[in-house]
């Protein structure tokens, strides 16, 4: 009897074994947040991780009784939730960090701005600033980056090498720049550029002219064709400052949303940046042609730009993600967390409505409306099965993490950015207990304080 009962657990044991099904991690935390349709925060929760991608969300005990994974990671005093995703940004705007505060957008960019770059900007200044940028937002747990600069070839390699997923932007603009003398020649490179890197599993090359008031009709018909013709995304600033709005407005009749759904640059797949200054009317624009916003609250506070409706664009259900902006005049970090903290209190402070924008709200506009209003959230965006593995760990034991009696709060309102403590993109580790995987601080901050000395030496009369 008893050899057939041992007979009978070992050949049970061993069909379970068979049954399970591989697995390159099994992920597990304290808690689980997928920003998933049910918004569900799952206690000891898992993720399963196969090839890049996630294979399944559920309870640790579950989860382990499904898979057999090559390898386990359990944080029991974090959340694991989906990496952040940052739709607008500078990246090698790092290196003037700082250079000039305190100023309206206009004087920034005309005194100081477009005058250091003229005299700075080079492919490897672009390198060395987008290593930079790559290394504080790794270390705060965004996982894909929207940029609109030169060079951007350069931003890709440099992404590429630190792992991180990008939405980049080759700049056209109608004066001579860095990279390109006149805008035919930032077409050109735009289009060099989106061939080389169609299917890149990271990249995600787009078009982006800088803005209306810097480039002529004919240039930004020009853009939305290239776009449309490699499928690829548009990025553009959008209504940002009143004066920008009120010179166009005295110009051409018509806002600048107004005017470039005239010359058809929003029909087809595209992201505004800032959108400060939008009325019904633009808004019920971009509701018709599907264009998302990069809500940018640091930058549009600092700059004295003014507060964008975003409660109206919610309600209207335009996708609305966020953006630090460029760590220069308009912001001097990259925090998504500083991001997700006042783009809710702003919108509360400016409606006096304390439930305008929720902590949930503001953590979906960090991650699955991030991904919306960029046309991926099939891909990213939400801890889902299919998605790509794009996942942060959150510690939750500093004193201002305790105690926790809601995750959404708690990430919106309380948690920073130094409280990643391990970041995966793609399924690759890029950020180990806080410790980078494919940057070398003490490298990429010894050559930041080298382009600090130049900077200010090229400054002077």
């Amino acid at each position: 009897m008893t050899r057939c009962f041992l007979r009978f657990v070992l050949f049970f044991a061993s069909t379970a074994a068979f049954a399970a099904e591989p697995a390159d991690w099994l992920l597990s935390a304290r808690w689980v947040v997928p920003m998933d349709a049910s918004r569900r925060i799952i206690e000891n929760g898992a993720v399963a991780v196969k090839s890049g991608s996630i294979v399944a969300v559920g309870t640790r005990v579950e989860l382990a009784k499904r898979f057999t994974p090559k390898q386990t990671f359990h944080r029991a005093d974090a959340i694991l939730m989906p990496g952040l995703i940052n739709t607008h940004t500078h990246a090698a705007m790092s290196l003037f960090r700082g250079i000039a505060d305190d100023m309206r957008l206009q004087d920034w960019l005309e005194k100081f701005i477009f005058p250091a770059e003229a005299r700075n900007v080079t492919a490897d200044f672009v390198r060395w600033g987008t290593r930079l940028a790559a290394l504080e937002m790794v270390l705060g747990g965004t996982t894909t980056f929207t940029d609109m600069y030169y060079f951007e070839e350069v931003v890709a390699e440099a992404a590429k090498e630190a792992g991180l997923r990008g939405v980049l932007g080759q700049t056209i603009i109608g004066f001579p720049v860095p990279d390109a003398k006149t805008p035919a020649d930032g077409l050109a490179r735009t289009e060099a550029f989106l061939k080389r890197f169609a299917n890149d599993p990271l990249i995600v090359p787009a078009v982006a002219p800088h803005a209306l008031y810097t480039n002529s009709d004919e240039t930004l018909r020009n853009c939305r064709a290239l776009a449309d013709r490699y499928k690829a995304p548009l990025l553009i600033h959008l209504s940002e400052t009143k004066r920008e709005n009120d010179d166009i407005g005295a110009k051409r009749g018509k806002s600048p949303t107004a005017v470039l759904d005239e010359i058809g640059v929003l029909d087809g797949r595209t992201l505004g940046a800032h959108g400060v200054w939008l009325d019904d009317a633009d808004l019920a624009i971009l509701k018709r042609r599907g264009t998302g916003i990069a809500h940018c609250p640091s930058s549009n506070m600092k700059l004295a730009s003014g507060i964008a409706p975003v409660v109206k664009m919610l309600a209207l259900g335009i996708p609305v993600g966020l953006g630090p902006d460029g760590p220069a005049g308009s912001n001097n970090d990259f925090s998504m967390f500083e991001e997700m903290d006042l783009a809710a209190k702003l919108a509360k402070v400016s409606t006096n409505d304390p439930q305008s924008v929720s902590a949930q709200k503001s953590l979906e506009m960090a991650t699955i409306d991030g991904a919306r209003a960029l046309g991926m959230d099939t891909l990213i965006g939400s801890l889902e099965p299919g998605k790509h593995a794009d996942l942060i760990f959150v510690r939750t034991n500093a004193a201002h993490a305790v105690p926790l009696y809601n995750a959404y709060s708690q990430l919106a309102y309380a948690l920073k950015a130094n409280d990643v403590s391990d970041v995966m993109v793609n399924g690759r580790w890029i950020v180990r207990a806080r410790i980078p995987q494919t940057l070398n601080p003490s490298i990429v901050l010894a050559k930041a304080r080298e382009y600090q000395q130049r900077i200010l030496a090229s400054l002077k009369p």
